[in-house]
């Protein structure tokens, strides 16, 4: 019970000077507010971001949650997918509160600064491009929340509730908010030096993929890693989940174009042929290795190519999706037995070798699939993309681990980080949250 309240506690801290600014703010002379519209939202571009945005909330809720529940045992499926409904919410309230306003608004070229805190100033009338302010925030609050959702899979079946309440928390601040600043505001120090990363490469799949390979090496494995490992309880829930993933991450690609345009059109298009070639590659190879195509290893395989196809879906041609979506299937494969065979980390749902692997090639790559040569829309030497690209990810990389190491170190000493090793034995759906999937009855 001491945890939960230093939780509460630490959340309150972190919304109130956003809501206390927002209170302010409001109480304001009426008279005084008078609103010159000088321009008009675009209906179409609206109604498509509108779609984007429930597309991309579907890739979590119940997408995410699905894929990853049907990985681990029947006693831990309910465990899973209350991580992901509470990171929702969470991330959802700390959004308004204050990580938009660190992600968007006007500031210093590394974070945003405090003028829309709590929204203050986002209304009917306010505009972000050509579609109302308020349909920008709530599609990228989508983005906040899949992000650490991500992260979820690199610990199930082991770890505390308040850890991830507390650690989703902080990581949104600490992590996500000020990348999401450098690499898609307009002061960011990313975006003004041309980085490429139109849905996430960077801001979403680097940043999970690196804190989530931390985050099993403090945590530690499960009992009985490596020798001893349970097959996924649901491969059919996997599957259905995994299907949804698929179908968001039309509104997550082509939904960064920010408009129902050619480019959106050319996005969705090389997101799909990417994931489908990567699921194939991925079948083929584990056939060739094991003697039978797996469900669970195609649908991974989708994962890792939509994931590396991400940051360069605005700019390659079908030829550099079809390229990218075989790297994926290949690198993103072999390197799951890098993580949890040579490095000895017991990354669970192989959140980085699919997810970070992924997005880091899909973030480099594009410097090259996104020429003309190989089909691309890209307008940049090839070279001088490779060294910003190169530059953006070290700098993302690097910040990413040192936070997710100092956020651990601060889990640790309040709430702890990981259940007894009874409770891990028995399932935390019942000792966690007094509740079971399963009645047989």
């Amino acid at each position: 019970m001491k945890n939960v309240l230093r939780f509460i506690s630490l959340l309150m801290l972190l919304l109130a000077p956003g809501f206390l600014l927002a209170q302010e703010a409001a109480v304001v002379d009426v008279a005084d507010q008078v609103v010159a519209v000088t321009a008009s939202a675009d209906s179409g571009n609206t109604a498509w971001m509108l779609t984007a945005t429930v597309l991309v909330l579907f890739m979590t809720l119940p997408g995410l949650a699905l894929f990853y529940g049907g990985l681990v045992r029947a006693q831990n499926v309910l465990s899973v997918l209350m991580h992901c409904f509470a990171i929702a919410c969470l991330a959802s309230v700390l959004w308004v509160g204050v990580l938009y306003s660190i992600a968007f608004a006007d500031g210093s070229s590394w974070v945003g600064g405090l003028s829309k805190v709590g929204l203050q100033g986002v209304g009917l009338e306010s505009l972000s491009g050509d579609i109302p302010e308020t349909v920008f925030v709530m599609f990228q609050m989508t983005f906040a929340i899949i992000t650490p959702g991500l992260i979820v899979g690199a610990f199930v079946e082991r770890m505390k509730f308040t850890a991830i309440l507390l650690f989703t928390a902080l990581w949104l601040v600490v992590v996500y908010a000020p990348v999401t600043h450098w690499v898609w505001s307009e002061g960011g120090w990313l975006f003004a030096r041309d980085t490429i990363d139109l849905a996430g490469g960077i801001v979403v799949h680097a940043t999970a993929g690196v804190s989530a390979l931390l985050l099993a090496y403090f945590v530690g494995p499960r009992d009985g890693f490596p020798k001893k490992l349970h097959v996924p309880h649901s491969p059919g829930m996997v599957m259905i989940g995994a299907s949804m993933l698929w179908v968001g991450w039309f509104g997550f690609n082509a939904g960064s174009q920010l408009a129902a345009n050619e480019s959106a059109g050319m996005t969705m298009l090389v997101t799909h042929i990417s994931a489908a070639v990567a699921s194939l590659t991925w079948m083929t190879i584990e056939w060739i290795k094991t003697g039978k195509p797996g469900l669970v290893g195609i649908v991974t395989g989708m994962v890792a190519g939509l994931a590396t196809i991400t940051p360069a879906s605005g700019q390659v041609g079908p030829l550099g999706a079809i390229l990218l979506g075989f790297l994926a299937g290949v690198v993103c494969y072999f390197m799951c037995g890098v993580v949890k065979e040579k490095m000895k980390i017991d990354d669970t749902l192989d959140v980085f070798a699919v997810h970070g692997v992924g997005g880091i090639m899909g973030t480099v790559l594009v410097a090259v699939f996104g020429t003309a040569a190989f089909g691309g829309l890209g307008e940049f030497n090839m070279g001088e993309q490779l060294v910003t690209q190169v530059i953006a990810l070290a700098a993302v990389v690097a910040w990413s681990a040192v936070g997710t190491v100092i956020i651990v170190f601060i889990c640790k000493m309040t709430t702890g980080l990981r259940v007894d090793q009874e409770v891990e034995h028995t399932g935390l759906d019942q000792a966690e949250h007094g509740e079971t999937a399963y009645h047989f009855e």
